[in-house]
């Protein structure tokens, strides 16, 4: 598919880079960007090459949220299908096998700050600002707080929502939001060396824990333990378990094989 509002680069280290890229509009959200980005992700999961992929924005930020110049003229269901396709890639984030990581500069605000919340890892430099923004134009981030909630306190996460203020790198790393914020010129060497190094690691390992990980977050204590242990018992059985091992014994570099 050829995309006019995203790039995307397969490096040769195994990952896959996608640039969110409507600069002048602030890299917010259209229909066509939103659809585009959900194709080029489930692409890059389905594509043997790539291990782990990266997220950024071209331009002043990372995402300024929806562009809210598509709202107009459409019917109560029409607005449901328009806001399900925006929040679309949120949850195939987190479906997807691969790790994915968020390089965030600038303003990453309502469905930007969804976007970041739902990425597995995101380093942000020290001049980005988060914030669930839409409350203050009438308007709800109804779909980016469900990643935010599952990051953060609930009152934390309720004032977000209601109160649409703009926090700063620093509270958002406080608040769970990111994992590492850096200075300015060395975010990008950061977030390569992030998403590198989880390219670096066996593919099946990295996406049995992904997938569990998630699952798990939903079950109760005991249940939990359950389906981890399972999940652990059919990663001893793979290739790149047994590879590890012995390579590790060995002193050696593992070649991974993948699933």
């Amino acid at each position: 598919m050829a995309y006019q509002t995203i790039l995307v680069e397969n490096s040769g280290s195994h990952v896959g880079a996608i640039t969110l890229n409507r600069p002048d509009h602030l890299n917010t959200f259209s229909s066509q960007m939103a659809h585009e980005l959900n194709d080029a992700l489930l692409s890059l999961d389905n594509d043997p090459k790539v291990r782990a992929i990266l997220i950024k924005g071209a331009g002043r930020g990372f995402s300024a949220g929806i562009d809210v110049n598509e709202m107009f003229g459409k019917s109560t269901t029409e607005h449901r299908d328009w806001v399900h396709s925006m929040e679309k890639p949120l949850i195939t984030l987190t479906e997807l096998n691969k790790p994915v990581v968020a390089q965030v500069h600038g303003a990453a605000v309502a469905n930007g700050t969804g976007l970041v919340a739902a990425a597995d890892l995101a380093v942000a430099s020290d001049d980005a600002r988060f914030g669930l923004t839409a409350i203050r134009i009438g308007l709800s981030c109804l779909g980016p707080i469900i990643p935010v909630m599952r990051l953060v306190g609930r009152k934390q996460a309720l004032e977000l929502l209601l109160g649409g203020d703009l926090i700063g790198a620093q509270e958002a790393l406080q608040m769970g939001l990111i994992n590492k914020v850096v200075p300015r010129d060395e975010l990008e060497k950061v977030s390569w060396r992030m998403v590198e190094r989880l390219a670096s690691k066996s593919p099946c390992a990295m996406q049995i824990s992904k997938r569990s990980f998630y699952a798990a977050a939903e079950m109760d204590y005991r249940q939990a333990f359950e389906y981890m242990n399972e999940a652990f018992a059919r990663l001893c059985s793979t290739e790149d378990a047994q590879e590890g091992v012995k390579a590790f014994l060995e002193k050696r570099k593992p070649s991974w094989k993948g699933c």
